[in-house]
């Protein structure tokens, strides 16, 4: 049997493997609480485990994060780390700490199929979907590392955001349990309003998980009407607004909160007219309880794309906030690092040809109303 890596289990997971070794389970809620409570990696350090047990555990398992190969830290404080997760491939996760709450975005893949026009990510193209040990191991090294830089015992990150490299709902088997053991008492006991998972917009795994781990859930929309977000996020084609609209109405009869978070990247002359802020309502206006997260873009040269100016930010704002819709204009975090919000790239072995295939598709920046 080849060893395997416990950080690849949820609580329910790491029974079922503690029973295969003919031990009870309550074993394996001792175990879990070593390893994402206390970040231990040893199972020498496991005291309170039999000798019997450590002993199995030595020969057949192993915990082990993954190596990083850089940090850099903001001046605002956003710490961002590169990952090797193998076959040149590497992953990126952000850390920004704000006065009440500490914030992880995770990655999910190296890279990303989705290929939206804004992010650059999407323009490494993708290379394969992290297990589900990588996408815990981001948070079980970030926790425990920052615990010892700041050396308290105390939890640092409270809310994690599924918002890093990929499309999480893309990668739903592997992500499932990574949200468990994120949510787990026995785990980092996050609360499932502080867990968010950010989707451009995969309509079927969204009803897979309003069934399976209801978290919050933010949705990449981008534009008012389909043709334009045709372009821009090109899942559209597959899954059109109204039917992604519909699978956010029934997601809310789980949510842990009782409103979407909409992601609206803001580009000039390409969605941010007032009269698209106009169509954006007519959109959402008592279809979807809803919250607008106004991005400012993070310029990277592949795109061809502009950020809105400060004046069409605030201009587009104010026709939702005055039609009653809830509306904020994210504040940029780490962008002199290159960890704000569609900065993160790694290092991705693209399988796509995405730099041919997004250069010989460019987006149409011609007004759309």
């Amino acid at each position: 049997m080849d060893a395997v890596n416990l950080l690849g289990f949820d609580l329910p997971g790491l029974a079922a493997y503690c029973e295969q070794l003919g031990e009870k389970k309550f074993r394996a809620t001792q175990l879990f609480r070593w390893i994402h409570q206390k970040g231990a990696s040893d199972f020498d350090q496991m005291s309170d485990l039999a000798k019997s047990l450590r002993e199995k555990l030595a020969g057949r398992a192993f915990i082990r994060g993954l190596d990083v190969i850089s940090e850099h830290v903001s001046a605002d404080g956003t710490v961002k780390w590169l990952f090797d997760v193998g076959a040149g491939n590497a992953v990126e996760a952000v850390f920004i700490p704000e006065d009440d709450r500490g914030t992880l975005c995770v990655s999910s893949q190296a890279g990303c199929a989705v290929g939206c026009r804004f992010c650059s990510t999407g323009h490494q193209g993708f290379s394969r979907n992290l297990t589900t040990a990588e996408i815990v191991a981001q948070l079980w090294f970030a926790e425990h590392s920052l615990r010892k830089r700041l050396n308290t015992t105390e939890r640092v990150i409270s809310n994690v955001v599924m918002m890093g490299m990929g499309e999480p709902l893309q990668n739903y088997d592997q992500l499932v349990p990574a949200l468990r053991t994120m949510l787990d008492d026995h785990g980092y006991g996050l609360s499932r309003r502080r867990v968010t998972v950010s989707t451009s917009g995969v309509v079927p795994m969204i009803d897979r998980l309003r069934e399976d781990c209801p978290v919050a859930l933010a949705v990449s929309l981008h534009a008012p009407t389909d043709p334009l977000r045709d372009q821009l996020v090109p899942l559209n084609k597959k899954y059109p607004i109204a039917e992604l609209l519909e699978a956010c109405k029934r997601y809310l009869t789980a949510a842990p909160r009782d409103f979407i978070t909409f992601e609206y990247c803001m580009l000039q002359e390409v969605n941010d007219s007032p009269e698209q802020a106009r169509e954006l309502v007519k959109l959402l206006k008592n279809r979807v309880p809803c919250k607008l997260n106004l991005i400012p873009f993070n310029p990277f040269p592949a795109s061809g794309l502009v950020r809105s100016t400060n004046v069409r930010v605030q201009a587009f704002a104010e026709v939702l906030i005055q039609a009653g819709i809830v509306t904020t204009v994210r504040k940029t975090r780490g962008d002199d690092i290159d960890a704000a919000c569609g900065q993160l790239a790694g290092e991705v072995q693209d399988r796509t040809r995405a730099h041919i295939r997004m250069v010989r598709a460019p987006v149409n920046v011609a007004k759309s109303t």
